[in-house]
């Protein structure tokens, strides 16, 4: 349960709430108990009907008093179960709503190098699968193990009181019982790790494939990547039979030792009845808290099973929220950025890969200045751009911006003076007027045409039924490549930034819309801090 512990913030951030909830419960509960003991006293006053200690019309008002209630205790009990869902599910799915943002949160504040060594449906299956995991836990386990505890309090207390010696051979099994969950728990808690793994690889494997579906088609390999994807999908089939046989022993054992009770409730009550010690009445009654208490019991193995999942899955999900971004803050102050910057021996070494990709680089560009980088492949070009933008921290020399130190700037302010547009160039699943928009979310359809004639890639954008209001597909699959590289540039123009990063973002378009592109650029760069990344000189 160490790994739960987490979870524990958000129960007294609404411990008011669950308080309250508790109350209800327990509420609820005793109002469940008044139903066996009305119909115990039925059977008493029938029963005293037949051997003529009551007459007709006394047997029938205590019958109509009786079943008066029994109706009432039940809707009441059905009333403030209501009002338990309506404050402890809900409470746990505020929980999980939490539990997502901090998680989306620490995502984004994790560096490049995170996303470089974890794949997204490993990402997206522990803000999902395992949050909803944990929620079962905060929600419906809460409840019911409430549920239980208040039942067995209340009607075990109620039972000792009416007969003392039958209430303990009614509840002689249940101690198996609890040896029996505690050894399957430990077993269930081993095997959902296992699944909750597996299923973090098929989530991962199936998002890959989706992605790259148009390779997958044009290589001809979807019966190789069916075969793959079929010995997974077997490996994860495997694993969770594996969880389901161990819990499928919970069910079985409970209905045994149930039955065992009911066994035991109906030979010692009778004997005790014949013997004049209880009434009849009482042994209908025992027979209905016994199976009363089949649910709650039941539920305790269900209520195990959800805690060592939810316990895996926030091991699961503590792994990456208790990861440090390798790239901080380490200013408070905002100070305005004009664009001045200086690599001074600068050396960096990618700490996932270890290669090295610069070496002692140095350079200054001033505000207006414009900076071409021209380089074969993997000269470290792009990390240049990476280094600027604080994606990265170089490893040794000196990287000035405006003659301070990067570090010394605040990350919103140097990152919100910088337009970017990486070599990939990367599209939203939204409107082609949200993505461009994306830089600068206050700007108008004006601005945005504007900065789309810039990138010379209005006239394209016009050319759709929808215009800009188009909606992309997947990473931009609805445009070419170079119509996404101009939407990038777009982008990053629309906000007007102080220093303008062009990491190889021609490369798709033909020479002639290059050249009236870089002509557009060369009217707006002006008091702007450019360096632009290509394979080739234009």
């Amino acid at each position: 349960m160490n790994a739960l512990r987490y979870v524990n913030k958000f129960f007294y951030k609404y411990s008011g709430r669950l308080i309250v909830g508790l109350f209800i419960t327990a509420i609820a509960t005793v109002f469940r108990i008044v139903v066996p003991a009305k119909i115990g006293d039925s059977v008493d006053s029938i029963k005293a009907f037949i051997t003529g200690a009551v007459s007709y019309t006394e047997l029938t008002e205590l019958l109509a008093w009786d079943i008066g209630m029994i109706i009432g205790a039940a809707l009441l009990s059905g009333f403030f179960t209501f009002l338990m869902r309506q404050t402890i599910i809900v409470v746990s799915r505020n929980i999980e709503y939490d539990l997502k943002n901090e998680i989306f949160a620490q995502y984004e504040r994790l560096s490049l190098s995170f996303y470089k060594r974890n794949r997204t449906g490993d990402l997206m299956s522990r803000i999902s699968e395992d949050v909803g995991k944990v929620r079962m836990y905060a929600g419906p386990a809460l409840m019911y193990s409430t549920t239980t505890v208040t039942l067995f309090i209340v009607a075990i207390s109620y039972m000792f009181y009416t007969a003392p010696e039958l209430t303990l051979y009614a509840v002689a099994p249940l101690p198996l019982l609890s040896i029996g969950i505690y050894k399957l728990s430990i077993a269930i808690h081993k095997r959902s790790t296992v699944v909750q793994k597996y299923l973090s690889e098929l989530t991962t494997f199936t998002q890959e494939r989706f992605s790259g579906v148009s390779v997958i088609k044009a290589y001809s390999l979807e019966d190789r990547t069916q075969n793959e994807f079929e010995v997974l999908a077997n490996t994860m089939k495997e694993k969770n039979i594996d969880l389901t046989k161990v819990q499928a022993l919970f069910f079985p054992l409970m209905i045994l030792l149930i039955g065992l009770s009911n066994v035991l409730v109906i030979y010692i009550g009778g004997k005790q009845y014949i013997e004049g010690l209880i009434d009849f009445g009482t042994i209908v009654e025992f027979l209905i808290y016994v199976n009363m208490l089949t649910w709650p019991v039941a539920i305790v193995g269900w209520v195990s099973s959800m805690v060592q999942q939810a316990e895996a899955s926030q091991k699961r999900i503590n792994e990456f929220l208790n990861q440090k971004p390798e790239i901080v803050n380490h200013s408070d102050q905002h100070r305005p950025i004009e664009g001045r910057i200086v690599f001074d021996k600068v050396s960096f070494t990618y700490p996932d890969t270890g290669i090295k990709a610069l070496d002692e680089v140095s350079f200054s560009v001033a505000p207006g200045e414009t900076l071409a980088i021209i380089g074969h492949t993997g000269s470290g070009k792009s990390t240049v751009l990476e280094l600027i933008a604080r994606l990265y921290d170089i490893d040794n020399g000196l990287y000035l911006l405006d003659d301070c130190p990067a570090r010394e700037h605040h990350l919103d302010d140097l990152r919100g003076a910088i337009g970017y547009v990486p070599q990939d160039a990367f599209l939203f699943s939204e409107s082609i007027a949200d993505n461009i928009r994306f830089g600068a979310k206050e700007a108008t359809i004006h601005e945005i045409q504007e900065a789309a004639k810039t990138a010379y890639v209005h006239h394209n954008i016009e050319g759709f039924d929808k215009g800009y209001e188009t909606i992309l597909g997947e990473r931009g699959i609805t445009l070419s490549g170079g119509q996404k590289q101009r939407v990038s540039i777009a982008r990053a123009l629309i906000k007007n930034p102080k220093i303008l990063l062009l990491d190889d973002c021609l490369s798709a378009v033909d020479t002639e819309t290059e050249e009236a592109i870089l002509s557009n650029l060369a009217g707006v760069k002006d008091q702007k801090t450019a360096i632009i990344v290509s394979h080739r000189v234009s």
